[in-house]
């Protein structure tokens, strides 16, 4: 029987990798809980918000899918949770991949970069609201950043890889620009067309959207210049060859 050789950079391996560490699993498991918690405070504080207006509550779900950082969050709560958990699952199974998780923290360190470059001096939370801030923004941001520096391995990245990462950010800003255009509401002062006009927004988001490029480069070269990973000892192989015969 012929030999059949496996890429070590395996681009459809699933996280955690088949031996994983104690600290990798824990590490997830944290990450998964603070953006489960992040998440859920956020969603009962804009729907109470929104109830006190007297609106609904579909009227604060609306809200709550408005903002990047909420969609995100809720991203990297589902996909470290199967991390954690090692799903097998068809959908558990997607979220671990490398690419796929790696395609995610890049958008929630995207979100941390984001606000505390272009938004912090907007608005000064206090207390509680100041806590949940600076998990959305920075705790798990950084956290996930280290997970990612720390635990996922080198993978075999495709260019289509690379195109799929676009869709997430491409599409919330058109889906966020048509909103706007229907409700007068914008999230974002950047990208508030009432006040800013399309041009100007259509400036804003090229340069938003140069930024993101620059930020999935530099995991990109990051990925690249990681060592790979070894493949199985050469007496194994054989060893498995010949029980294949």
């Amino acid at each position: 029987m012929s030999q059949r050789h496996t890429h070590p950079e395996s681009h459809s391996a699933e996280l955690p990798l088949p031996t994983p560490s104690v600290a990798s699993l824990s590490m997830a498991a944290l990450i998964a809980i603070l953006a489960w918690l992040a998440f859920a405070a956020q969603t009962d504080i804009t729907i109470g918000r929104m109830l006190l207006r007297g609106l609904g509550v579909i009227d604060g779900i609306e809200r709550i899918s408005s903002y990047l950082t909420n969609l995100t969050i809720f991203a990297v709560a589902v996909s470290f949770s199967c991390v954690a958990l090692r799903a097998r699952s068809a959908p558990g199974r997607f979220f671990r991949k490398p690419p796929v998780l790696t395609a995610i923290v890049v958008y929630i360190v995207f979100v941390g970069l984001a606000y505390n470059f272009l938004l912090r001096h907007v608005w000064t939370p206090s207390g509680y609201r100041a806590l949940l801030n600076e998990v959305l923004h920075t705790v798990v941001p950084l956290l996930c950043a280290l997970y990612w520096l720390l635990f996922v391995p080198r993978f075999h990245l495709l260019l289509r890889d690379c195109l799929f990462w676009l869709i997430y950010p491409l599409a919330y800003l058109a889906m966020t620009l048509w909103r706007g255009s229907e409700t007068d509401f914008y999230p974002y002062p950047f990208i508030d067309v009432s006040e800013l006009g399309y041009e100007r927004v259509l400036i804003n988001t090229v340069l938003l959207l140069f930024g993101f490029v620059v930020l999935m480069g530099v995991f990109i070269a990051i990925n690249h210049r990681r060592p790979r990973r070894a493949s199985a000892p050469e007496s194994s192989q054989q060893s498995l060859n010949g029980d294949a015969r």
